[in-house]
């Protein structure tokens, strides 16, 4: 038996999949001990670890940066250059502010540690460590108590024996982290920023995961990565840098999966959940990125390509110094949650404005295991409506436009702002408030075709049973391309296989059942940044470049193209997820109920989506519920359901 669980910010969601059938759970997360809501979860869906497999999206490495409640960590790097990590790009957040807020370093300057080896350029010793340099760590070591160190040498992606030897002297049972191990290429600042990160929340994701493996023993855990594919829960503790889009890649999967099973591949992706929304594009398969950010900090490790933005349904609604009302990135989180959780919360939230409007039903949350309080909705949002002077109706609908707006944006960013038109794709969503939203913002874009998935509030844990088990790995190689032989070229690329195949296998994956597939990033020499091509030979792969980048920005040029790094991902095969289909009626079928809903002058029908039939068809307006989601269909817009139970809306 099957489990994806996906820990969020504010739920924990539940996917078990016994070979026949799916069954879905959600509990309030516990931000604390994130192991006690998936204990929860299991015991509220009578399971047994006897008969267990489960994959997991945490949070614990995401929210360790965020908060940044990282543990007391020690930078080992060459001479000279331990304010590296401090400088960073220079990259100043508010272009023209003369008296910006000093921010503070990623490592204190005390906890930089300088070591006298150097490799030069082209891998040739400058420079060796020395006794002196053992005994200065040793010293440190029993000064600073770290509890982790990183290790980050320049050139280790040449010749990794001094951070190897340097990590022989450090004692059993510290928790370290070598360049060349997480991320083996270019870019000092980035390479050592990421090998930072790994050590900072390690020991935290590595204490977790032991924590959820003793108490779900004898269960396999594996854990879902940013890249997404799946890692044994034994590795993963060891790949921190690896897990911080572990959620929201799950996300993507489900809605990739989805997609096949809905025949279309072309998705524009919105994951709306309690604190925040991810959006990201989807065409054929998810596109993965190595200029991706955790709060302020560069993540050059490969992950998910996708833009999130602060706003979610306990995104917390105010007025500005200005008058102005504001929407988010403030979350009002699981503890106390929303005004209407009636858990202590007093703050008005797109989910009070929400239930304001009638597009939430208080009796209908959670499949009714848990009501909303609406008097207490009302009170927070009229607080916002008695200082603007306005209906509280009103306001609920101004807080609805404003979040509406932020993520119509978003979606801007990740199609639009990236020469593709959103109207030849279908918009995807999911997360527990993202069906109330949906048929808005694809009116925003000009795009007439929506799809809400079955399962849609808990997409992302379906996701991570859909995903394999897979490896990302890199390794920098520069050069002009056409200088390399093809065959020296395919050798390096077979390595990087070799590396990856012993690390799925270990985990249990077949040799036949691995499949994988080589890139290269490209630039013309002289540019700073790449695009990353499938390995097709040299002349295919540096003609794809020229078209791609042609694509991209517009213009080809005559200069020779130049080889940064070499990539391979490997994958096996995932778990057959098979969704049961749906009977299709032999009757026409009636809506639930009637219920009132601002905006329109008639009661506007509710249809449980558990009573839905293959093929049936409704229109706008009317409210759809399930256990974990909503969705909401306008006035102008229809309702198809697909043999798997998948809401196709149209705009008529």
């Amino acid at each position: 038996m099957w489990l994806g669980v996906d820990t969020g910010g504010t739920f924990t969601d539940f996917v078990v999949f016994d070979g026949q059938s799916l069954r879905v759970h959600k509990v309030l997360s516990t931000p604390g001990a994130p192991e006690q809501a998936i204990l929860q979860g299991i015991a509220d869906l009578g399971l047994s670890m006897d008969s267990l497999q489960m994959v997991h999206g945490s949070t614990v490495a995401t929210n360790a940066v965020l908060e940044r409640k990282g543990v007391r960590t020690l930078y080992i790097t060459n001479r000279g250059l331990r304010d590296v990590l401090t400088i960073g790009r220079q990259a100043r957040r508010e272009l023209y502010n003369l008296q910006p807020q000093p921010v503070p370093p990623p490592v204190p300057r005390e906890f930089c540690l300088e070591v006298g080896s150097r490799l030069g350029a082209n891998g040739e010793r400058v420079s060796a460590l020395s006794t002196a340099d053992r005994e200065l760590i040793e010293e440190q070591l029993r000064r600073l108590q770290p509890q982790a160190v990183a290790i980050n040498l320049l050139y280790s992606f040449l010749d990794d024996s001094d951070e190897r030897r340097i990590e022989s002297w450090l004692p059993e049972g510290l928790f370290v982290s070598r360049s060349s191990e997480v991320l083996p290429e270019y870019r000092e600042y980035e390479r050592g920023i990421a090998t930072w990160l790994n050590a900072w929340v390690g020991p935290l994701v590595d204490g977790y995961l032991r924590r959820l493996q003793q108490a779900l023993a004898p269960a396999p855990i594996s854990v879902m990565q940013s890249s997404g594919g799946t890692v044994s829960a034994g590795q993963a503790g060891r790949k921190a840098a690896h897990l911080l889009l572990s959620g929201p890649a799950g996300g993507l999967m489900g809605a990739r999966f989805i997609g096949q099973q809905a025949g279309t591949s072309r998705l524009l992706t919105l994951d709306m959940g309690g604190t925040s929304t991810d959006v990201a594009l989807i065409e054929g398969d998810i596109r993965l990125t190595s200029e991706g950010h955790i709060g302020p900090w560069p993540v050059a490790v490969p992950m998910v390509d996708m833009h999130t933005i602060g706003a979610g349904g306990g995104s917390i609604a105010a007025l500005d110094s200005g008058g102005l009302l504001q929407v988010g990135p403030e979350s009002a989180g699981a503890a106390p949650g929303p005004a209407c959780y009636g858990q202590g919360g007093v703050l008005p939230t797109v989910t009070d404005a929400n239930l304001m409007l009638g597009r939430l039903q208080a009796d209908a949350f959670l499949g009714g295991a848990m009501t909303l309080d609406t008097e207490a909705a009302r009170q927070a949002v009229a607080t916002i409506a008695t200082v603007l002077d306005i209906e509280v109706e009103a306001a609920a609908h101004g807080i609805i436009e404003i979040a509406n707006e932020h993520m119509a944006q978003a979606l801007r960013v990740i199609s639009v702002q990236r020469g593709v038109d959103p109207r030849d794709h279908v918009l995807v969503s999911f997360g527990g408030a993202g069906g109330l939203h949906v048929c808005a913002l694809a009116e925003a874009l000009g795009m007439r075709r929506a799809l809400v998935p079955v399962h849609a509030g808990v997409l992302s844990a379906l996701g991570m049973l859909a995903a394999p088990r897979a490896r990302q790995l890199s390794h920098t190689l520069t050069g002009v391309l056409d200088d390399f032989a093809e065959a020296d070229l395919q050798r390096q690329l077979q390595a990087l296989a070799d590396t990856g195949i012993a690390a799925l296998t270990a985990e249990g994956v077949a040799v036949r059942d691995i499949a994988n597939e080589f890139s290269l990033d490209l630039r013309y020499q002289g540019q700073s940044f790449t695009l990353t091509l499938p390995w097709q030979g040299l002349g295919p792969t540096r003609e794809a470049f020229h078209r791609e980048h042609e694509l991209r920005y517009g213009h080809r040029l005559s200069t020779a193209v130049e080889l940064v790094n070499i990539r391979c991902r490997l994958h096996g095969q995932p778990p057959e997820i098979t969704l049961p289909g749906l009977a299709v009626a032999n009757a026409r079928q009636s809506p639930g109920r009637l219920v009132r809903l601002a905006g329109y002058e008639k009661p506007v029908p509710v249809w449980p989506r558990e009573s839905l039939s293959a093929a049936q068809e409704m229109a706008g307006p009317a409210l759809i519920t399930e256990t974990v989601a909503t969705t909401y269909l306008p006035a102008g817009w229809t309702c198809r359901v697909d043999p798997i139970g998948n809401l196709l809306l149209e705009r008529v």
